[in-house]
């Protein structure tokens, strides 16, 4: 079975961002939601996952993490809201 590997935001109970990888996305944001998976979500609980990028390499998943870290609040936003965007037109177009 080929590993896929992920980057990934979630909205805190804050309003922050947080942004990471992970080679397990659900077991990863369930991690988070249980406080054991970051200094920073841990005491912004709960999280709600707001958008993720799927990679075959671990290197290119952690390029783009970089990436997506260095951006503004206001450009995460974006992101957020063009994924979002993209998503429900493609449920839109399979029905």
């Amino acid at each position: 079975m080929e590993k896929k590997y992920f980057v990934y935001m979630l909205q805190c109970a804050d309003d922050t961002i947080y942004t990471g990888y992970t080679n397990n996305l659900d077991k990863r944001v369930a991690r988070h939601n249980e406080g054991k998976a970051s200094k920073c979500t841990r005491a912004r609980l709960p999280v709600r996952l707001v958008y993720c990028e799927q990679f075959e390499t671990k290197s290119e998943a952690l390029k783009r993490e970089c990436e997506i870290k260095k951006l503004h609040r206001s450009q995460k936003l974006d992101l957020i809201r063009n994924h979002e965007e993209d998503y429900f037109e493609k449920i839109s177009s399979n029905k």
